[in-house]
């Protein structure tokens, strides 16, 4: 299994430029922590470099996962500036109004590794704090660069047991979270909430 997360986050790598374009626009920030969530992480690495952001954490879950942050760390030589923490989607080690973005990325697509719980989400966020939550490639992807990862995205993707998600069976989460009035729906490039605290 951790080989396999591993795999999907190296693959994603030339896709994270285009994505880290979209949350930018969104946070429309440079300062603030910014926290990203769960196995399929690495866009902090990218914002970080970009200076979106002044603290920079990851909630790991898996233990290869949390090894693979370590290692692109240290890749990247942000060792110092990004803090690794081994966590679960409860987000414990993630203090309250904390968090000015978190990021979650393969939220609703994986039940069978964990199940995405967007009441801790919104806990971690500060007043005013954003989080991008769900999956996709993002509206800024090009085509060719999404052609040349999509079959082998979709092979490991499946055996990671990813689920289809519909618009109505997100917009049942965020309503059973009692978040209806924090949370937009965004289908351009994925399936995301956005959540706004």
């Amino acid at each position: 299994m951790d080989t396999l997360i591993e795999e999907l986050n190296l693959l994603w790598e030339p896709i994270q430029p285009f994505l880290s374009k979209e949350i930018e626009e969104l946070y429309s920030r440079h300062d603030g922590h910014i926290l990203e969530i769960g196995p399929f992480s690495g866009l902090i690495f990218v914002l970080a470099q970009k200076n979106i952001g002044e603290e920079f954490s990851i909630a790991a879950f898996h233990k290869g996962a949390l090894s693979l942050f370590q290692r692109e760390a240290r890749k990247f030589g942000l060792e110092d500036q990004v803090r690794i923490i081994e966590s679960n989607s409860s987000l414990i080690g993630i203090a309250d109004n904390s968090v000015d973005l978190a990021i979650f990325r393969g939220a609703y697509f994986f039940p069978k590794l964990f199940q995405a719980d967007l009441l801790s989400v919104y806990r971690t966020l500060r007043t005013g704090g954003i989080a991008f939550i769900g999956g996709g490639f993002g509206k800024h992807t090009p085509p060719e660069i999404i052609s040349k990862i999509a079959n082998r995205s979709m092979q490991l993707n499946a055996a990671l047991g990813r689920v289809r998600v519909t618009v109505e069976s997100v917009r049942e989460q965020v309503r059973s979270s009692h978040l209806e009035r924090k949370c937009e729906i965004a289908t351009e490039g994925g399936l995301w909430v956005v959540m706004k605290k």
